[in-house]
């Protein structure tokens, strides 16, 4: 089942993001992207979780023992079986394809261009976190140095 499950988020967030960062950026791409990528890794995610929690799915051990967000060994317990690696991976996905698709959308209202765009959407995709400092750098930059050019058209 993990397999599975480990080999179908991966395609689906594979698909999602040649999207977001190689065709034209319409609508029904974007919400696309947000629904049937983004959403649809939640929902994977949360199934998952609640396969997990209610012992249906790869038991981590026994009833008692509680899930330790707060050492490094609870942590590593965690990940210690395929469906929590399973699960992290999926997690990573979900967020990492909605950071990008939060920086395609900016990066285009303030007329970015699409190869600018694109390596770190690639960054963001392969590394989240340095992809999306990347962009608060170059964001930031941007604005220092005399604002912004819009696509937005303004009523």
């Amino acid at each position: 089942m993990w397999d599975f499950v480990f080999k179908a988020a991966n395609y689906l967030a594979m698909a999602a993001w040649v999207i977001l960062i190689f065709l034209p950026r319409k609508p029904l791409a974007t919400s696309a992207i947000m629904y049937l990528g983004v959403a649809l890794l939640c929902l994977v995610y949360t199934a998952s979780m609640i396969a997990v929690q209610t012992g249906w799915a790869d038991p981590v051990g026994p009833a008692d023992q509680a899930v330790n967000f707060t050492t490094i060994e609870g942590v590593r317990a965690i990940f210690s079986t395929k469906g929590g690696v399973v699960i992290g991976w999926v997690h990573y996905l979900a967020f990492d394809l909605f950071v990008g698709l939060w920086i395609a959308k900016d990066a285009d209202a303030k007329g970015f261009s699409r190869i600018l765009q694109a390596p770190i959407l690639f960054f963001t995709f392969m590394l989240g976190p340095i992809g999306l400092f990347i962009w608060l750098l170059v964001r930031e930059g941007r604005a220092r140095m005399g604002g912004w050019k819009s696509s937005i058209k303004k009523s």
